[in-house]
């Protein structure tokens, strides 16, 4: 069983950044992949970036790419989503979430297990 909390979202100008965190409780975190998520319309969880269990190699979402970077720290248990040049469309509730395929880079969500409550980003013009 994993929990996930995330926390650092907040609001900022367009060009600005924003550092979430996601922290994990159980024993188990260092095997599962990582992702984050956010709502699009159609979508109830859109892919925005992913990363293996050893950190070792991300994916990102083409709108994303360039701009977000995803890292983790097994031994702290958590998980980052480092946000730079923001956009008015970055606006979103951002999930984290943990997927058992720990290699899969997975952009779907029902491949993943676990997910947070989600933090909010709001990114004014």
């Amino acid at each position: 069983q994993v929990q996930l909390v995330e926390s650092g979202g907040g609001s900022v100008q367009a060009g600005g950044s924003l550092r979430l965190s996601c922290v994990a409780s159980g024993r188990s975190f260092s095997g599962y992949g990582m992702g984050w998520f956010r709502p699009a319309p159609g979508k109830e969880r859109d892919f925005v970036t992913a990363i293996t269990w050893s950190g070792g190699s991300t994916r990102s979402a083409d709108s994303v790419k360039g701009r977000f970077t995803i890292s983790r720290d097994n031994a702290k248990k958590q998980v980052y989503l480092q946000m730079n040049s923001l956009k008015p469309e970055d606006t979103a509730v951002y999930y984290c979430a943990a997927t058992r395929y720990g290699n899969r880079l997975s952009d779907t969500g029902p491949d993943y297990d676990y997910w947070g409550q989600g933090t909010q980003v709001t990114v004014s013009s």
